[in-house]
């Protein structure tokens, strides 16, 4: 079983807002790459800033889902997060994660709660207030998490999970995404390039035009 956690499954469907996401493939571009965006850091910065020599990881994230945050028999996968930033600079990859949430800003997913659990989880990298899901919206991202790795030319080279196993780190048996970070930052072939994304549905609202 690719996840052992029976518990999460339902809360993995989704339902696609009224407009029709995109579905990025391998070898896109970076999209949003010069959307102003605030970082719980401090200022606002662009995805493109944050391009490291060897690229890009960029992960949908938020404060609220089990599958991020754990829960009952779950560990979620944000603990991986300050290995994942530390990995990723190591291969000089720059990493983002997202937030885009924006239904959810009342309800745990804030600017200000955005920067509390930053700091309080020792994340690594840059945390994102996507607002109006703008960035979500271009890159397709459907769950949190959605994992998106872009090489130094940043074109897409790998999209989906961090791993095989949100329930337990120790578990894991297959790191699709330090593997595929460790490959394109040596050149090799990232393989598999596309793993299924397992999450809660980004909390979007109802554009009005």
């Amino acid at each position: 079983m690719l996840l052992k956690t029976t518990v999460l499954t339902a809360l993995a469907l989704f339902t696609i807002s009224a407009h029709e996401l995109p579905d990025l493939k391998i070898g896109d571009a970076l999209p949003s790459a010069t959307l102003e965006m605030k970082d719980v850091r401090g200022g606002k910065t662009t995805l493109k800033d944050l391009v490291g020599n060897n690229g890009l990881l960029v992960v949908f994230s938020c404060n609220t889902c089990p599958f991020v945050i754990g829960s009952e028999g779950s560990e979620g996968w944000e603990g991986r997060y300050p290995e994942l930033a530390a990995y990723s600079g190591r291969f000089g990859v720059g990493m983002a994660l997202v937030n885009s949430n924006e239904a959810k800003r009342d309800a745990g997913d804030s600017f200000e709660e955005m920067q509390a659990r930053y700091k309080e989880k020792g994340f690594g990298g840059a945390y994102l207030y996507d607002e109006g899901h703008k960035a979500a919206d271009a890159f397709g991202a459907r769950t949190t998490p959605h994992v998106f790795l872009f090489d130094k030319n940043l074109k897409l080279v790998y999209k989906g999970a961090i791993d095989d196993n949100v329930a337990s780190a120790k578990d894991v048996k297959e790191q699709w995404l330090q593997k595929a970070i460790g490959n394109m930052a040596s050149g090799l072939p990232v393989d598999p390039a596309t793993t299924r994304n397992m999450g809660c549905s980004i909390k979007r609202v109802a554009h009005t035009h």
